[in-house]
């Protein structure tokens, strides 16, 4: 009896043991996760003032006549230092908190750069101006700011080691290796597409761009989680998954470069930049919860509200991105007296008005072959000097001066 009787206090005083590890192991939970939300919003930030700095500075070196190069300023410098602070700060986030709370605070980035813009406007403008014309901007940093707190508060509490065990362990898993699957011949279909059929979609453009950018995070939270944890004294440099992600890190961030590059040749920022952070967040969710298992043991509502919060704050970005101006292109006209090597051909005598029913002709937007005489393009007139014998040799032509009058 004594030794049942032991053995049920035992059984009842288990339960609130484990509860107390489980609540203590929650709060530690919310604390990595409150540590790399910190830090992801505290980079996204700082690398957003860094580019308004740097374009500041190259704005006001085109508007001046100061002779020194983008480089040579103090102004370009602090926006680098700022910049590569902030870029640090967003790596640190991704060894604390789950890649699918990390990825989606990139809007913080859109958002300072709205208020940035608001800000440090130049123009004159009156209250109903001002409501009227940044409605959607203000509209869109609310329904953002609302979408990253439904992120933080119901984001996954998944805090696995990175190890190079535990990494190793999910890269050879086979719901990866199916995602991988999938997402290649996907990627393949796209490129080819793009490169052969010249699809030149934004949509097909930055869908590349999203699955290039879904391996780059999945690799910069193993090789960041591995960093943190050797500079903690549990070394993981010595295996060699570490350097495999470090490489298809880089590659993969390259290429990615690369297509924002070309995106950037055809279409406006602000729709890439709506477009893109909707197609890469997306993405990036969806290879971190198959790698990382971050939404394994997350309640039905956890998911819902996180979902929730990622559509806020994708409509809070398009509201944003949607009220900026487009560029509008600059054609020059280009004066045939201001093009180089002018006054040479001149003197050489040669005739230099381009015909009208040549495939193109300067400062004109299009060719018309029925055009009046009296717009039909003058040449120089020349005459032909007696040269002798040597008239089939030389050039027979030379350039008559005429007055104003003439």
């Amino acid at each position: 009896m004594d030794g049942a009787h032991s053995s049920a206090l035992q059984l009842q005083q288990l339960p609130p043991t484990s509860s107390a590890n489980s609540a203590s192991e929650a709060s530690f939970s919310y604390k990595e996760n409150l540590i790399g939300a910190l830090l992801a919003i505290f980079g996204h930030l700082v690398v957003s003032i860094a580019l308004n700095l740097q374009k500041y500075c190259h704005i006001r070196l085109a508007g001046s006549k100061d002779p020194r190069a983008y480089f040579k300023t103090k102004t370009w410098w602090l926006g680098l230092f700022l910049m590569l602070l902030g870029e640090l700060g967003v790596f640190a986030s991704y060894a604390f908190a789950p890649l699918s709370l990390i990825v989606p605070l990139s809007a913080v980035s859109v958002i300072a750069s709205a208020i940035i813009g608001i800000i440090f406007i130049k123009e004159k403008w009156k209250p109903k101006d001002f409501l009227r014309r940044y409605v959607l901007s203000f509209v869109g940093c609310g329904l953002a700011i609302v979408g990253t707190y439904l992120l933080v508060t119901f984001a996954p509490n998944s805090h696995e080691k990175m190890t190079g065990e535990n990494i190793t362990k999910h890269l050879v898993s086979w719901p990866f290796l199916l995602y991988m699957l999938v997402e290649i011949i996907l990627f393949c279909l796209l490129l080819y597409f793009y490169k052969e059929r010249n699809a030149n979609n934004i949509v097909v453009i930055l869908l590349l761009v999203a699955l290039l950018g879904s391996m780059t995070v999945v690799t910069v939270k193993a090789v960041a989680g591995m960093l943190i944890l050797s500079i903690q004294g549990n070394l993981q440099l010595d295996y060699p998954i570490f350097y495999v992600m470090f490489v298809c890190m880089v590659a993969t961030a390259v290429y990615q470069a690369a297509f924002l590059g070309q995106a950037s040749q055809m279409y406006d920022s602000s729709l890439i930049a709506s477009v893109g952070y909707i197609l890469s967040t997306t993405v990036a969710i969806t290879a971190g919860a198959i790698f990382y298992l971050d939404f394994i043991g997350e309640d039905v509502l956890h998911v819902c509200m996180f979902a929730l919060g990622c559509l806020i704050a994708f409509l809070g970005v398009f509201l944003i991105t949607r009220n900026r101006k487009r560029a509008i292109p600059f054609e020059p006209y280009i004066s045939m007296d201001a093009m180089p090597g002018m006054q040479t051909m001149h003197d050489k005598g040669m005739t230099v008005q381009p015909d009208l029913k040549a495939s193109f002709s300067y400062g004109a937007l299009e060719n018309n072959d029925n055009i009046s005489e009296i717009y039909a393009p003058a040449t120089l007139p020349v005459m032909q000097e007696e040269h002798g014998s040597r008239s089939a040799s030389g050039v027979p032509y030379r350039v008559l001066e005429h007055t104003k009058k003439e």
